[in-house]
């Protein structure tokens, strides 16, 4: 049974924020097959990650179509801020400590079996390539374990409005085209290989990026925010993979540094 939700100000208060932004920058939306979200009970959104906005993207088009909340999963250190922190938790949004994740899986497991919508990056982090990365097997776990759908999502157009190696300026947000495609539900067996199930859910969510990707309205040839493989200027996988563990290696270097330092 879902659990009723008659008021969250905090939760609506954000909502209203993101409606008058993207107002304001007048984006385009497109939306397709949301009515694979159920109006009621609990699903694993899992959701592709080029930019640092879909999760604000995916939870106003939800809301827009049946008033419903997306509780998502967020790194510790983003609720540690005394500025966000707050707001998260007020939202109902499950800290992640990587030094103690069966907390947030078990928080995670509680909310979805209550009736929750769960939002999840499958991919762990932005793909700067705008492609579909390989996918950790959490959200099938979560699903499986919960009892619950895996509802895919794709999100085209919103790596344009802020993403990861790439300054947007101010008036390049305004009147872009946001596409959003919401798959069939994928459900998990009992007893069904995870990495089997995850390696679907990965198909699933290319099959729905390439179409948003064939019918959005703008030409991106030789554009940074398209992939080079269809003729934009974006990294390859490749490039993409090899400069995040570059990135990764320069922090792991400065946190040794700090260590040996204190």
């Amino acid at each position: 049974m879902s659990r009723r939700h008659p008021s969250e100000p905090i939760y609506s208060t954000a909502i209203g924020v993101g409606r008058g932004l993207f107002g304001f920058w007048g984006l385009k939306r497109r939306v397709l097959g949301v009515e694979h979200v159920p109006v009621a009970g609990g699903a694993v959104l899992a959701m592709t990650h080029f930019g640092y906005l879909e999760f604000a993207l995916v939870e106003w088009v939800t809301w827009l179509a049946n008033r419903r909340h997306i509780r998502f999963m967020a790194k510790q250190s983003v609720f540690d801020s005394p500025v966000t922190g707050p707001l998260l938790r007020g939202m109902g949004h499950i800290a992640v400590d990587m030094k103690a994740g069966a907390a947030a899986y078990a928080k995670a497991v509680e909310a979805l079996r209550d009736g929750e919508l769960l939002g999840v990056f499958p991919e762990a982090g932005v793909s700067a390539s705008y492609t579909v990365r390989e996918l950790k097997t959490g959200a099938a776990r979560l699903a499986a374990e919960a009892g619950v759908p895996i509802i895919p999502v794709a999100v085209w157009g919103g790596q344009r409005l802020l993403t990861k190696g790439h300054r947007v300026g101010f008036f390049e947000r305004f009147g872009v085209p946001v596409s959003f495609a919401f798959g069939a539900p994928i459900t998990v067996g009992a007893g069904e290989d995870f990495h089997t199930v995850t390696e679907r859910l990965r198909g699933r969510l290319q099959e729905l990026v390439d179409r948003l990707q064939r019918e959005y309205p703008v030409d991106g040839t030789g554009a940074w925010w398209q992939p080079r493989s269809l003729g934009g200027t974006a990294p390859t996988p490749a490039e993409a993979a090899a400069a995040d563990a570059a990135r990764d290696a320069a922090r792991e270097a400065a946190r040794e540094q700090r260590r040996g330092q204190a």
